[in-house]
């Protein structure tokens, strides 16, 4: 048997290296359903480093969260799911803070709980809930550290390096600034790779497109009579 404050730190460093890769939060839920008899010790070290990390971790905790629920769900280990369903006001409070903090975050909570809805992880009555009170936090830019206001509404040209803490974590520093944008960039590519994928159904695809082509028509047929006496006027004029 594995010893329960080993598989407690290793969950916790992996859960502090996340970034933006699917693999790095796959690898973190497969060994969380690996040692699915401490469920309850390894949710509450996900709700432990929602509380201490950065506000660039605890968004991919936050992407991270929507991943081990899905695993946990398809693997019929519902205990996850249920802590998760229990606890999401007090994730979503420590991804995006009141306080204004976690402004840049709203929007990873919102493509996070969209996503638990569609899986039926959430409920919508909960969504719903949860966006009222999202909109009273979603009143900074996407990066609000790259460009600070002051009081008189101007920006600053500068970040600074050590500026106040809020909800006990300070504003990003230029390193992780950088780090926020490009693990943002890359979650976008893959976002639009997601659209255009194919399925490889082809009946499904054929579906899709029978269904999104409009009957046929009076100006069709006139506009197919015209294409033919163009094609003879053309072949007599060869």
């Amino acid at each position: 048997m594995a010893d329960p404050f080993e598989v407690r730190m290793r969950f916790t460093s992996q859960l502090q290296h996340l970034n933006a890769s699917v693999n790095s939060s796959q690898k973190a839920a497969h060994y969380a359903l690996k040692y699915r008899d401490m469920d309850e010790d390894l949710h509450s070290c996900i709700l432990e480093q929602l509380e201490k990390n950065s506000m660039n971790n605890r968004a991919n905790i936050m992407y991270f969260i929507e991943h081990l629920c899905d695993m946990a769900q398809r693997e019929n280990h519902l205990n996850f799911v249920h802590m998760m369903r229990r606890d999401i006001l007090s994730v979503v409070d420590a991804v995006a803070p009141s306080d204004g903090s976690g402004a840049a975050n709203v929007k990873v909570v919102r493509r996070v709980l969209n996503g638990l809805q569609q899986k039926s992880i959430l409920v919508p009555e909960t969504v719903v809930e949860i966006e009222a009170c999202l909109k009273e936090r979603d009143t900074l830019p996407a990066h609000p550290a790259l460009s600070p206001i002051e009081a008189n509404g101007q920006r600053e040209p500068q970040v600074s390096q050590t500026t106040p803490k809020m909800n006990g974590v300070g504003r990003l520093d230029k390193r992780q600034i950088e780090q926020r944008i490009e693990e943002d960039r890359e979650r976008h590519k893959r976002l639009r790779e997601s659209i255009w994928a194919v399925s490889a159904d082809e009946d499904q695809e054929f579906e899709r497109l029978w269904d999104e082509a409009s009957d046929i028509g009076e100006d069709d047929y006139l506009a197919a009579e015209e294409d033919a006496l163009e094609r003879r006027q053309a072949v007599e004029i060869d």
